[in-house]
């Protein structure tokens, strides 16, 4: 396990534990260009409309808004393309049967540099009902 002081934190999708009851998380890498790292490094990313998905065997990261990088003019990045995101195929698997369960779905809780490289943090869970987000809200 990484030291506490190995990661740092880009962005935290708050609204994923409120919208989500999340039973399993998983750490995965991500596929990016350079201009997208270089606007991660400056935490211009949104979370809030993303979602993973497991298409022929790959896992996919989709509808992650990142800003174009300023001076990337010659070769900028599509703000929300689908991004790799880097698991094991065991993982992959796990991920697609959680998903053919019903009403669950795989969504991002957080992106970190962990050494060097940027990792997603995916949360499994299923959607709370309105009581459910109530119950938060009081807690």
């Amino acid at each position: 396990m990484a030291e506490k002081s190995d990661i740092q934190s880009i962005v935290k999708n708050r609204r994923a534990t409120f919208d989500y009851e999340i039973e399993r998380k998983v750490e995965g890498g991500l596929v990016l260009v350079g201009s997208e790292v270089k606007s991660l490094r400056s935490g211009k990313v949104d979370l809030s409309d993303a979602y993973a998905q497991v298409e022929k065997g790959e896992a996919w990261l989709r509808h992650m808004y990142i800003a174009p990088f300023e001076q990337a003019k010659m070769f900028p990045h599509e703000v929300r393309r689908s991004r790799k995101i880097l698991l094991h195929a065991r993982e992959i698997e796990e991920l697609q049967k959680d998903v053919q369960r019903g009403g669950y779905t795989v969504v991002p809780m957080e992106l970190y540099f962990k050494k060097g490289c940027i990792k997603v943090l995916l949360g499994v869970g299923k959607g709370k009902k309105n009581v459910d987000k109530r119950r938060a809200i009081a807690a």
